[in-house]
């Protein structure tokens, strides 16, 4: 499939969505309870559905997934490492080792992977999609509560561990794993339910990123901010590009996972940097940018990985 015809549509939505916004389409009380409605039903559905519906013995690599969570704990201390040497401060510097390697799987990895590789694709990136998330927030706990003050950030990593716990894409992709095991069938009433929320998903998750984009803090600290979407857009997925070409692994098989890698900075990251305690302001100006570079990263690990 051409890379073009994937990934300009893609952001053209989320173009769509940050006009949307500035015009008033979309105003400030939409945002809630629409991310809500994508990240607890719309996704949820698609996600179980892809997955559901998957042969695990020929769409699950072990492997591949493998080499997606060694990848981030390589980027995750390599941008720790980079913080230290930059002398950023505790709240900053636990901001940034997140902004690093913690990626929009939901909203734009998945959908880039269904996108350009279909209904297949998609669900073996929901599979490596699922152990991803609860890696990336299990590191994204880890740095922030370290670099956080101890007095503020008491009892913060409780409540993003119960966040991960419940987190409603990955019950969906191990509850999807559970049902392709059993080897039922799903009804035909409730597979055309699932059909419809999913159509629902990527759409509006598109528009939501795009409304949620915010550049005023961008001016303040460019450099940082680009060496941190350098980090999570080019060396985290090169950094698995390279160990899958090393161990010879298929193009089918891990360039779903390249997708993912090559997500931009996760929208929660700022929920999580507010919650306990980082720099949000950061964090806001990190998945803008990001977001926005990865139009044209994204277009490079295609034609590389593809």
């Amino acid at each position: 499939m051409n890379i073009i015809t994937t990934i300009v549509p893609i952001f053209a939505v989320i173009l769509i969505g940050w006009l949307a916004r500035r015009k008033g389409f979309m105003p400030p009380e939409f945002f809630s309870p629409a991310n809500r409605l994508v990240f607890y039903v719309a996704l949820p559905a698609m996600i179980f559905k892809a997955i559901s519906g998957a042969s695990l013995k020929v769409q699950f690599n072990g492997l591949v997934v493998g080499i997606a969570l060694a990848a981030a704990v390589v980027a995750f201390a390599f941008a720790w490492a980079v913080a230290a040497v930059m002398r950023l401060k505790h709240q900053q510097m636990g901001t940034f080792v997140q902004d690093s390697f913690h990626g929009n799987l939901g909203y734009v990895g998945l959908a880039v992977a269904y996108y350009y590789l279909g209904s297949e694709g998609l669900a073996r990136a929901g599979i490596i999609a699922s152990f991803m998330m609860i890696w990336q927030n299990l590191l994204a706990v880890i740095v922030l509560q370290v670099n956080s003050q101890e007095e503020a950030a008491a009892g913060g990593w409780q409540k993003v561990a119960g966040k991960i716990i419940g987190n409603p894409i990955i019950i969906a992709a191990l509850a999807g794993i559970l049902f392709s095991l059993s080897g039922l069938s799903i009804p035909a009433v409730i597979g055309r339910c699932l059909d419809i929320l999913s159509d629902l998903a990527l759409p509006l998750a598109l528009l939501i990123i795009g409304g949620s984009l915010s550049f005023e803090m961008v001016r303040m600290r460019p450099a940082t901010l680009l060496l941190c979407a350098a980090i999570k857009l080019i060396a985290l997925p090169a950094l698995g590009y390279g160990l899958y070409r090393v161990f010879g692994l298929g193009t089918t098989d891990y360039l779903p996972a390249i997708i993912l890698l090559a997500s931009p900075t996760a929208t929660v990251s700022y929920v999580m940097a507010r919650e306990m305690k980082g720099d949000a302001d950061f964090a806001v100006a990190a998945i803008s940018t990001s977001t926005l570079l990865s139009a044209l990263t994204f277009a490079f690990w295609l034609h590389v990985g593809g």
